[in-house]
């Protein structure tokens, strides 16, 4: 099959032209379809198998070997148009950093990884579907259709010396009062007074919660948010919600922080929880993170180790995949979602030297030879 020169993804010039080309098509959550479609016809030349699934994910698989190892990506973007373009070779565009240059990476990647990585793994890629949303559509497609990977990389930006080994889990909590409605000239709390003292409680508990931890800093405080305040009535019950976003440290899974709350004296006021997502925290001297500090440093860079206080579709995967797994991807995360948000292609570049090293050592494949200029 003859391949289109700017998708030619032995070199870096393909490489990028495809990062490019992926940016300029916008893909918010929940109308990622063509972009899906660009990175299969792109994929398929060079893998086994690509196609784009039930869900709506990309999807590629290359390989043989008995041990399996994922990719899983994401291809959705927040709302927001950021002008795509290249200057001083920097791509300026929204899914720049998250998360399209972590998706695109692990591709070009996986399209170039040389017979005896075949030979010894099955490798799959996965561009999901409404990562940047509540449903994880994409991921929860995954786990309901394959088998857990030996190995899982989350494509999520870390910045290409660095893999992220944490993200904290989320849960989110409506806090509800309700009350007969009465003259506002006696002297009774309204709902929305009664709601605000819950918040309040709430809020404090937090503090002390966080008073006690062994483990400071960010990633070990349990976090709280107020989302949304709101009221109503319709003449003889008047009624307020509080909407609450919880942010997860290791300690504090979703199940223990549901029993919590529904333990607080909040005035009656009804305390309803979602399922939530797990925190979860990779293993720095496993597998992964070993293959991923040599290959880091071989490509001249200085390993790094990070975690999250957001979350990712790891978080999703992990109560039904505990395998050994992390998060990797091009990019500054503090760019994540904003006006500005851009990734030098050098980087890029960087990032997809580092996973191809990191295939080759997972592989045990012994080689002496130079990297290829894919100019």
């Amino acid at each position: 099959m003859t391949v289109p020169h700017r998708f030619d993804l032995a070199t870096r010039d393909g490489a990028r032209a495809l990062l490019e080309a992926a940016v300029r098509t916008p893909s918010v959550s929940g109308d990622e379809a063509a972009v899906a479609r660009l990175l299969v016809r792109a994929l398929a030349p060079y893998v086994d198998r690509a196609w784009v699934d039930e869900a709506g994910n990309a999807r590629a698989e290359a390989g043989t070997g008995t041990r399996a190892l994922l990719f899983l990506g994401h291809l959705d973007t927040v709302p927001g148009v950021v002008p795509v373009r290249i200057e001083d070779d920097v791509l300026y565009g929204r899914g720049s950093v998250d998360a399209k240059a972590s998706a695109v990476a692990a591709a070009v990647a996986l399209a170039r990884a040389p017979a005896p990585v075949r030979a010894a793994w099955t490798l799959r890629w996965a561009g999901a579907v409404e990562e940047e949303v509540a449903s994880s559509r994409g991921a929860r497609h995954l786990l309901a259709t394959l088998p857990p990977p030996d190995l899982l990389v989350v494509g999520e930006p870390s910045g290409a010396d660095a893999v992220t080994l944490g993200y904290k889990g989320r849960l989110r909590v409506r806090l509800e009062a309700r009350r007969a409605l009465v003259h506002t000239a006696r002297e009774e709390a309204t709902a929305a007074e009664v709601l605000v003292e819950a918040w309040t409680r709430v809020r404090a508990w937090t503090d002390a919660v966080n008073a006690a931890a062994p483990e400071g800093g960010p990633f070990g405080r349990l976090q709280v948010a107020l989302l949304g305040l709101a009221s109503d009535g319709d003449g003889l019950v008047e009624r307020a919600t509080a909407e609450l976003g919880f942010r997860l440290p290791l300690a504090w899974p979703p199940d223990r922080l549901r029993s919590e709350l529904a333990d607080l004296e909040l005035g009656g006021v009804a305390v309803r929880a979602d399922a939530g997502e797990v925190p979860v925290r990779g293993d720095r001297d496993g597998v992964l993170a070993r293959a991923f500090r040599v290959a880091i440093r071989a490509a001249g860079l200085r390993p790094g180790i990070k975690v999250k206080t957001g979350t990712s579709d790891w978080n999703v995967v992990a109560p039904a995949w505990n395998v050994d797994a992390l998060a990797y991807g091009p990019g500054d995360a503090a760019l994540d979602h904003t006006p500005n948000e851009h990734l030098p292609l050098r980087e890029f570049d960087r990032a997809v030297e580092v996973l191809e090293s990191v295939l080759v050592r997972l592989a045990g494949v012994e080689t002496n030879a130079q990297t290829p200029d894919r100019s």
